[in-house]
């Protein structure tokens, strides 16, 4: 028995059949006869480049924690949705009724604590039991290393190392992480070090790569996302290249005419 569904907002609720046909007649008509040349050649492959550039600023609105910002760039995204879906429907595939349908669908089923009968004691339950019902819905072989193979490969690769790891660690295969992580971190550090002064690049490039894939493992144990810590770790970083840069200017120098060490010391304030 369905759980009953918690309230909307009565005015919100009541125009989101409007302001949903309103888009889909919307991208009907730049497609259409007399519609915009520009929209009328797009394909799937011009289209998600679009999509794909829409996301990362939804994703960097979220983390600027601008509401305004957050607002417009998820329409900006809901644009190339209804776009895609609408090249579908051209070809006779689905059309965005379909694409809502079943991924409602997918919801109600793995949610069965909260649309069923299930119960669960908390948030590790419920990741566990999606992953179940997920295997179950593609046929479980066993095939972990598909399961691994199918996160996407054009994710960046922090991020997909950050899934990999965390799928990996589900299936009960080790992962670095913890303690035990840190361990095999050092470790690659050390080679790293041992392999620089030998000058190994491809030994260096594999104690490298096993490094990042480590940070990204521990990150996640910790409830982090490298991905994240990086796009701060690179902001932070352009900061205080803007800050170095004011200061020398107030000493009427620039990074092409001060020394080294004028610039290593405002780059340490």
């Amino acid at each position: 028995m369905e759980k009953e569904t918690p309230s909307v907002n009565k005015l919100r609720r009541d125009r989101a059949p409007e302001s949903l046909l309103r888009l889909i007649d919307l991208m009907a008509r730049l497609r259409g006869p007399g519609g915009c040349p520009w929209d009328a050649k797009q394909t799937d492959t011009t289209i998600k480049g679009y999509l794909l550039e829409e996301a990362y600023e939804v994703l960097e609105a979220v983390e600027r924690s601008s509401p305004t910002d957050v607002c417009q760039e998820l329409g900006d995204l809901l644009f190339q949705i209804i776009f895609l879906a609408r090249l579908a429907e051209e070809r006779d595939e689905f059309d965005l009724v379909e694409v809502m349908d079943r991924i409602a669908e997918k919801m109600i089923r793995r949610h069965p604590h909260v649309f069923g009968e299930a119960h669960v004691e908390g948030a590790e339950e419920v990741a566990s039991n999606w992953a179940k019902i997920k295997k179950a819905e593609h046929g479980d072989k066993g095939d972990t290393a598909g399961e691994l193979r199918s996160i996407p490969g054009n994710l960046p690769s922090l991020l997909r190392s950050h899934r990999i790891s965390e799928r990996a660690s589900k299936a009960g295969i080790p992962v670095p992480e913890g303690v035990e992580g840190l361990k095999e971190m050092e470790d690659a550090l050390e080679r790293i070090k041992t392999n620089f002064r030998s000058s190994s690049e491809e030994a260096s490039e594999k104690a490298l790569g096993d490094l990042l894939f480590g940070a990204a493992s521990i990150a996640r144990h910790l409830g982090l996302n490298t991905e994240h810590l990086l796009r701060v770790a690179n902001d932070t970083f352009i900061r205080k290249v803007s800050m170095a840069e004011d200061d020398l200017r107030k000493k009427g120098l620039s990074l092409d005419t001060a020394s080294r060490d004028q610039i290593k010391k405002v780059f340490e304030k």
